[in-house]
């Protein structure tokens, strides 16, 4: 059983509509209903010191590419001297070794002559049994010796490649001190202040690009037919408390699954419906459009 007040609390929302969207052609109710978005991109720091240098506004247009800030480097180049003057200590000990294996390499061509000779001279019973063992055990032992420095040099090429590893962790973290924009756009919020000491992660100001926004709206399942991607439609703003400015858009997305409307848009008879998102690309060249503003799509 529905109160009397009802139908007139019907009647008077729709009064209200016809108010609020009074600049439409012929008083007309639009096709759909959203607001503006834009893609919002929140710029972080990826390390950890004082924030030198920070050159962003609130409202500032900046460019793609563009060094933004500066955060202090001294204790990553600190660490840089420390990690290359340890590599230049390893690739010494390289040399040392290349050096020692040069040696035993000469000594291993003595011995191995010398183990020559003597298995000449026992085939003529000019030597003994005892010196050729002898003669082999010190080919074997050079052997060795070399097999145990070329050990020694690998260790110490995997020391080598592990420092080269960690300088370039440090300069990839010196590099990612200077931030540099990512997209160009609108600063539309600021989180840190010039010399303020700042974590890994953590954010420093927040853009987008305003150049085109795109209004989100919802369509029935009625006007879904009509609507196609690609597809150019008229989009109404509010241009003062009485009309509207008319603008172009073209539908750039629509939702493949259907959903409940928005509450904080709808009554509750139409709350009990499903609709299709949308997003319709209209471009900003003036900046009229703001995030958040309402717009009205027209097929």
């Amino acid at each position: 059983m529905r109160y009397k007040g009802y139908s007139f609390y019907k009647a008077f929302l729709g009064v209200l509509l016809i108010v609020i969207t009074g600049g439409c052609s012929n008083n007309e109710k639009s096709d759909a209903y959203g607001q503006f978005e834009a893609v919002e991109t929140t710029v972080s720091s990826k390390v950890s010191g004082e924030l030198l240098s920070f050159t962003v506004s609130e409202g500032a247009t900046v460019a793609a590419g563009k060094e933004v800030a500066i955060i202090d480097t001294v204790q990553l180049n600190l660490k840089k001297d420390e990690l290359l003057s340890h590599r230049e200590a390893a690739e010494s000990k390289i040399a040392t070794i290349d050096a020692e294996i040069a040696v035993q390499q000469q000594k291993l061509e003595t011995a191995q002559k010398n183990l020559q000779r003597i298995r000449a001279m026992r085939k003529d019973s000019a030597a003994t049994e005892q010196q050729l063992d002898d003669a082999e055990g010190n080919v074997q032992t050079m052997q060795k010796q070399i097999q145990a420095l070329e050990t020694q040099k690998k260790s110490v090429h995997a020391e080598v490649k592990s420092l080269d590893a960690r300088l370039n962790q440090v300069e990839q973290q010196i590099d990612d001190a200077y931030i540099i924009n990512p997209i160009h756009g609108t600063v539309l919020t600021t989180f840190v202040e010039r010399h303020e000491l700042v974590g890994q992660g953590k954010p420093l100001y927040q853009i987008a690009n305003l150049d085109t926004l795109e209004l989100r709206a919802y369509v029935s399942g009625a006007q879904l037919p009509s609507v196609r991607l690609g597809q150019s439609v008229e989009i109404l703003v509010d241009k003062n408390s009485e009309e509207n400015q008319q603008l172009s858009g073209k539908i750039s997305w629509i939702a493949s699954q259907a959903e409940f409307t928005p509450k904080m848009i709808q009554t509750k008879e139409e709350r009990v419906t499903q609709v299709y998102a949308i997003k319709v690309k209209v471009p900003n060249p003036d900046g009229i459009l703001k995030i958040g503003m309402p717009g009205e799509v027209n097929f």
